[in-house]
């Protein structure tokens, strides 16, 4: 999806795409969703397929909802609106009933996202990717560069989580698997360093896209902090503007875990879209709104499956369409 604007057109020639067979994103999506539909929604539509809901219809209604993940707080805010709706314009047919959850639970996904940014010629947008450990970060990175290179953008990665030697080992075998560089320095070395070194070589070699990797551990919290803070400090002295995403990947099977973990992040470094991996190994999807509705930030982009093309870009229409299918 284009993510920033340019004050002016570039005048080198663009790279040619990435020649790899696309995936089917939209089958991705509702694939993604699959064991979500199969276990918890697929008994919701047999719910409102009766017709006029009962008391205890809309208590069963609750308990799905929160078995799927969707979170007390974000279940209750559902149902109170769906049946204040019920309740004043007499809905009682049981298709009118499915289109007005369906509605609702549109709603809550679609939360409005920051300003697209307007660059000046020469400078890279700058991605800062935030997330536990194990949750699929890197993964995702692979993903989201090979996303660019397919659109014609040049991709710079950073292997700014130098607390693990694997973290970088990692990142750089999946750029060379993308086809693009990785700036790194040993284990141990300052991610602001890296960071700083990685900014540096995509404005001297006219890179659209920098996508910083960070460490992703919990063990103290104020650590955590201090060192993404200094990160994005650092980017910013070269470029004021950035970073300008500041992308947090969940682990969609974590379930409620994920949704504490988006706090930690969205306190420490201002984040600002969401990407939820693993979404095809869960039936328990409804996190999707339970992060929506209580953090009010955007989810971006979906983890469709284990391949470097399985990264869909979210739409909130389709997922929900795709859940009540």
């Amino acid at each position: 999806m284009p993510f920033w604007s340019r004050k002016k057109e570039p005048q080198e020639t663009p790279p040619p795409p990435v020649e790899e067979e696309p995936a089917p994103e939209a089958a991705g999506l509702e694939e993604s969703v699959a064991r979500t539909r199969q276990t918890f929604f697929s008994r919701i539509g047999q719910l409102f397929r009766r017709g006029g809901l009962g008391e205890e219809d809309w208590e069963e209604l609750e308990a799905l909802l929160i078995q799927a993940d969707v979170g007390v707080e974000t279940t209750l805010h559902l149902v109170q609106h769906l049946r204040q709706r019920v309740r004043e314009e007499g809905i009682r047919d049981p298709e009118a009933l499915y289109q007005t959850l369906a509605q609702e639970m549109v709603s809550i996904l679609e939360t409005p996202t920051p300003p697209t940014p307007v660059l000046e010629e020469g400078v890279p947008f700058v991605v800062l990717v935030v997330g536990v450990n194990g949750v699929g970060k890197t993964t995702t990175i692979a993903k989201l560069a090979q996303r660019y290179r397919r659109e014609g953008r040049t991709v710079l990665l950073a292997a700014a989580d130098t607390f693990r030697a694997a973290a970088i080992e990692q990142l750089q075998v999946w750029g060379e698997r993308v086809g693009v560089p990785v700036i790194a320095h040993q284990t141990g070395a300052d991610p602001g360093a890296v960071a700083f070194d990685a900014v540096s070589a995509a404005i001297s070699r006219g890179t659209d896209v920098v996508i910083v990797d960070t460490a992703g551990r919990l063990h103290t919290k104020h650590n955590l902090m201090q060192e993404l803070e200094k990160v994005r400090r650092v980017i910013q002295r070269q470029i004021p503007s950035a970073p300008h995403e500041v992308l947090l990947v969940i682990d969609a099977t974590t379930g409620q875990n994920g949704l504490q973990q988006a706090r930690i992040f969205a306190a420490a470094v201002q984040v600002t879209h969401l990407a939820l991996a693993k979404l095809d190994g869960t039936a328990k999807g409804g996190i999707a709104f339970a992060i929506t509705h209580e953090l009010g930030l955007p989810i971006s982009y979906v983890g469709t499956g284990e391949q470097l093309n399985d990264l869909a870009e979210f739409d909130a229409s389709r997922f929900v369409k795709a859940l009540l299918a």
